[in-house]
């Protein structure tokens, strides 16, 4: 059967739109409290989300950079206390330029660490997939027991993955 309504009752299918309508949005603001709910449960639960690619090369070289200055004021016994100066500036100079060298990188292409990410993802993906194989074949190999007396080179002229050379 069909919903429809005759012609003549205009006003009652503004009014059936109106229903579907307010549904529709009832049902999508449902979908969004329960979105909303499930992201603060799990950042409760985890913390907070990885930000992009970028975001996290710069917060690595940030991190870096606070080790590698906080090192730099220890005093060093090989180098003495006049060294002492002169190598915290040199890992000053070498933080900063590493840092100059990778903001502009980042802020005029982020999305490339993005699709670097992405990418390291799917040859992980595929390394694994070609381990799991070979390993599969490994141990799928004659699993029967063997005779103690009975070595593999005893069998000699059977056929085998490799060629035989004779050295004579």
């Amino acid at each position: 059967m069909s919903e429809e309504l005759p012609p003549s009752d205009a006003g009652d299918r503004e009014a059936l739109d109106e229903v579907r309508a307010t549904d529709a949005d009832a049902w999508a603001t449902a979908c969004a409290e329960d979105l909303a709910a499930e992201k603060a449960r799990r950042r409760s639960e985890y913390g907070p989300p990885p930000g992009s690619a970028a975001e996290e090369l710069r917060k690595l070289v940030d991190t870096v950079a606070e080790k590698l200055d906080k090192l730099s004021g220890l005093q060093s016994p090989l180098l003495g206390a006049v060294a002492g100066p002169a190598a915290q500036q040199v890992v000053k100079q070498v933080v900063q330029q590493a840092k100059a060298a990778v903001e502009p990188v980042i802020e005029r292409n982020p999305d490339v660490f993005d699709h670097l990410a992405a990418a390291g993802n799917e040859l992980l993906a595929a390394y694994r997939s070609a381990v799991q194989a070979q390993e599969g074949r490994w141990t799928s190999r004659d699993t029967a027991p063997r005779d103690l007396d009975e070595s593999p080179r005893d069998k000699g002229d059977e056929a085998g993955p490799g060629q035989r050379i004779d050295l004579d």
